[in-house]
């Protein structure tokens, strides 16, 4: 009798562990797929800006995340909008790439990029060539503007100050990790560069040059821009060579102008040099050290506002073109 209880009750107690086990690890699913439930959602919200490859703000852009509303970026390129853990959103515009992220690769308030669809007006955009260029191209574009006729509707000045303030960026493959230094590296080859491209103009000018006033105009030829240079060059003489780097579409055409006339090759080569160091140096230098200016002083980032910058550069460098159009005598073209 004494075993037969014995027995029922190791029975009991075998059973009622089996019973406890299951039951703790039923609430121990249970709790597992609560936490679970809780994370997928548990909604927060994050704050992201849209750039485009040039690093302009894109103001009214889509944002169409999968649990929350479609929301558009402010006129900074700045919105907020929830999510969960396993989210991921879609950016889109018009006339831009439709590019999606994830939440989870996002850090806080790291900028996301989409790239804006090619057009014509983007040729006028210093940062177009350096993104797609990169050092080689605005060494191209250097010698084409001063040393090929075709080269006049390039954005030289304000490409070169660009490229100061993105001059780690296009010497990094040279880079020497200083500062200056990468600056040193890049002013040279630009100098390099701008000296062969007039050298070439001034050739090409000595044995064609006299022709170029018969031409007709065409796309990239201007006869009128051949005469400005001329007007250019006789009224300054061989200064004109250092003056006519700081004047769009006039320093495309003062070497071919130099050569026309048979300046002296040893003279012409002389300010040459000091005008493609003048001119080169000025802009490199003058884009480096205004944004590490602005950044500093006053917490103003020039890289988010270059087509202001672009534009005021541009109506500097060419309001002696301007002036000579609306207040000057007209010119015609001289037989020679």
């Amino acid at each position: 009798m004494k075993d037969a209880r014995l027995t029922m009750i190791k029975y009991y107690l075998a059973s009622s562990n089996v019973r406890i086990r299951e039951i703790m690890k039923q609430l121990l699913y249970c709790l597992v797929f609560s936490f679970c439930a809780l994370i997928v959602k548990a909604q927060d919200s994050v704050s992201i800006k849209v750039n485009d490859q040039y690093q302009r703000d894109i103001e009214h852009a889509m944002i169409i995340s999968n649990d929350s509303d479609t929301v558009y970026t402010n006129n900074s390129g700045e919105v907020k909008f929830a999510y969960t853990i396993v989210d991921s959103f879609s950016v889109t515009k018009d006339g831009y790439e439709t590019k999606s992220f994830a939440i989870s690769n996002l850090k806080k308030f790291k900028p996301v990029f989409i790239h804006k669809d090619f057009t014509y007006r983007d040729l006028f955009t210093p940062m177009f060539y350096i993104i797609n260029g990169g050092l080689w191209l605005l060494l191209l574009i250097i010698f084409a503007e001063t040393g090929l006729f075709i080269g006049f509707f390039f954005p030289g000045d304000s490409l070169l100050f660009v490229a100061g303030i993105y001059s780690h960026e296009l010497v990094e493959r040279f880079t020497t990790h200083h500062p200056f230094l990468d600056l040193i590296i890049l002013t040279a080859m630009i100098i390099v560069a701008g000296i062969l491209g007039n050298s070439l103009g001034y050739y090409f000018g000595k044995k064609i040059g006299p022709a170029m006033f018969s031409w007709r105009d065409r796309f990239l030829f201007k006869k009128k821009y051949l005469i400005q240079a001329n007007d250019f060059y006789q009224k300054n003489g061989g200064a004109a060579i250092i003056y006519a780097r700081f004047v769009p579409i006039v320093r495309t055409f003062a070497p071919i102008i130099a050569g026309i006339v048979n300046m002296d090759k040893k003279k012409f080569s002389y300010y040459n040099i000091i005008g493609c160091i003048a001119w080169v140096t000025s802009m490199i230098f003058g884009g480096h050290y205004l944004q590490r200016f602005f950044e500093v002083k006053f917490h103003f980032n020039l890289k988010k506002h270059l087509e202001l910058i672009v534009l005021g550069i541009v109506i500097i460098t060419t309001l002696p073109i301007l002036v000579k159009v609306f207040f000057g005598k007209k010119t015609h073209a001289p037989h020679i």
